[in-house]
């Protein structure tokens, strides 16, 4: 199995790392799920998401839902229930504050919004699962009410199979992955 955290995650997301990560949350397979990005990238752009999600299966899972109009539902939900705002308003709150704190005074460029850059909606139900699985895992405090259900409709990660393995030397998809089926609830 491949130990290089940088490379599972090249191989997770199909593309080069824009700045270097740290895995916050793993799998059961040990494999990375979600990596805390800096807020600003080694080209100096700001960079809003600080959370990245990266797991395979949990990025399956949580397109389906957005493609089903759960982002919707979600925004629908925060402008008709006042204590739903609410909760939201603060998690996008706590979200910019800690991304802000860790960006430099001087820094000419500044990433704003909260969860995925958000101005008080909601944007990308990954974003929200990728920090809903930070304070799972310690990295964070706080709530995200979007991100708990989010987590709630596509865990468990209970792959067989990594999804990422080692091919002469390379970390690459695994062709062994399949999509394991969600338990029934």
């Amino acid at each position: 199995m491949v130990k290089d955290d940088p490379a599972i995650v090249e191989a997770q997301i199909g593309r080069p790392l824009r700045a270097e990560s740290r895995v916050v949350s793993r799998c059961g397979l040990g494999l990375p799920v979600v990596v805390e990005v800096p807020p600003l990238l080694e080209s100096g752009e700001p960079f809003p998401t600080r959370w990245w999600l990266t797991c395979p299966l949990a990025h399956r899972r949580i397109a389906r839902l957005e493609a089903a109009g759960e982002v919707r539902a979600f925004d629908k939900r925060r402008r008709e229930d006042p204590d739903f705002a609410a909760a939201m308003e603060a998690t996008h709150a706590r979200y910019a504050a800690e991304r802000d704190e860790l960006v430099p005074d001087d820094a000419r460029l500044r990433p704003r919004g909260g969860v995925a850059g958000s101005r008080g909606g909601v944007k990308c139900l990954h974003a929200h699962f990728a920090d809903q699985r930070a304070i799972a895992a310690g990295a964070t405090e706080g709530s995200n009410p979007v991100g708990a259900e989010t987590a709630a409709a596509v865990e468990p990660l209970n792959c067989a199979f990594p999804c990422v393995t080692e091919r002469d030397g390379v970390a690459v998809r695994s062709p062994e992955w399949v999509e394991p089926e969600l338990p029934e609830s």
